[in-house]
């Protein structure tokens, strides 16, 4: 993905990472009067595949139906045995006919985002979590996915593990990583950070295309999204969401539009979700039946091999772990 026309967007502030703002709850987190919502006659689910834990049942077909979650970590805790970390798929079909994968992460995951060999390389600093998944982490891993634009573009700021790559910008779609691998997705400045969070990570990337269970605006304005190969309207996307449970949401198909996006994470319960990478070399989602197994590239007529995670990337993704 390359640089961004932002233009339109208006004034997002000066960088800010300056201590404490006031808590709010990150699914409320939003952008107000920028929502509006897209009719879904004519939508049809497509069959959904088997669940990666075989312990989960498929997914849902209708967006109120909240995901589970999990409260222990895997293994046991207080007397008994715990939540696994769970991944659900579906699929959706929407009008136009782009066909959109669905990943509903539940139970205790512990997200992390690691740094590309290239982008954002040594601009991240030394962190530990690197352009591939090894050692212990290996053993831990369910699943994997891509991360946002290129640092050269204006999509927002990067900070891994305390080190700041780009300044984080007021008013941007934000994925936040506290200390403990817990994962939030909200607006900067307006519902994260929340007061007293020890943030780790940050990823930003453009505006949200959901916000307050409803698509945005802007999402319906697909040039305003990124470069596309070609220019076109229809290419490879993705896009992460959060459920009013906390859980993560993935979505991505390898030819579709943000409004497209924006109505399947509606559909799938997230209450607020923001865009990741765009075009078919970086557009990637990975998993295992276990953690620690073989991972399978779930995303239909993906590029990227299932294990390119493992061996190195290029870019910045995000892991995700069982405890």
């Amino acid at each position: 993905m390359g640089s961004v026309n932002m233009g339109g967007c208006g004034g997002y502030g000066r960088s800010v990472r300056t201590g404490v703002l006031a808590a709010v709850v990150v699914i409320a987190a939003g952008i107000g009067a920028g929502c509006s919502a897209r009719p879904s006659a004519g939508q049809a689910i497509v069959p959904a595949r088997q669940a990666v834990s075989r312990q989960t049942a498929p997914a849902a077909s209708g967006p109120a139906a909240p995901a589970a979650t999990g409260t222990a970590a895997t293994g046991t805790a207080a007397g008994g045995p715990a939540a696994p970390v769970r991944v659900t798929f579906s699929r959706v079909r929407a009008a136009d006919g782009s066909v959109i994968m669905i990943a509903t992460i539940t139970g205790p995951a512990r997200y992390v985002l690691h740094d590309g060999s290239q982008d954002p390389g040594k601009l991240a600093g030394p962190v530990k979590a690197g352009p591939k998944v090894t050692g212990p982490a290996r053993a831990q891993l369910v699943a994997a996915f891509n991360g946002g634009f290129k640092m050269t573009s204006l999509a927002g700021g990067y900070e891994q593990e305390d080190h700041v790559a780009k300044p984080i910008r007021t008013g941007l779609a934000s994925l936040v990583i506290d200390t403990s691998g817990r994962a939030r997705i909200g607006v900067w400045g307006s519902g994260v950070p929340a007061a007293g969070e020890h943030v780790y990570s940050v990823r930003q990337n453009l505006w949200l295309l959901l916000s307050a269970g409803q698509p945005t605006k802007e999402s319906a304005l697909w040039w305003r999204w990124g470069g596309t190969v070609g220019h076109a309207e229809y290419v490879a996307r993705s896009s992460l969401g959060q459920n009013r449970a906390g859980d993560l949401i993935y979505a991505a198909s390898m030819s579709t539009t943000p409004a497209d996006l924006a109505w399947a994470q509606e559909r799938a319960g997230a209450r607020v979700a923001m865009e990741l990478d765009i075009n078919p070399e970086w557009v990637q989602f990975d998993a295992a039946t276990r953690p620690g197994g073989p991972l399978r590239a779930e995303i239909p007529g993906q590029h990227r091999p299932a294990n390119q995670y493992l061996t190195g990337w290029t870019r910045d993704f995000i892991a995700v772990q069982s405890p």
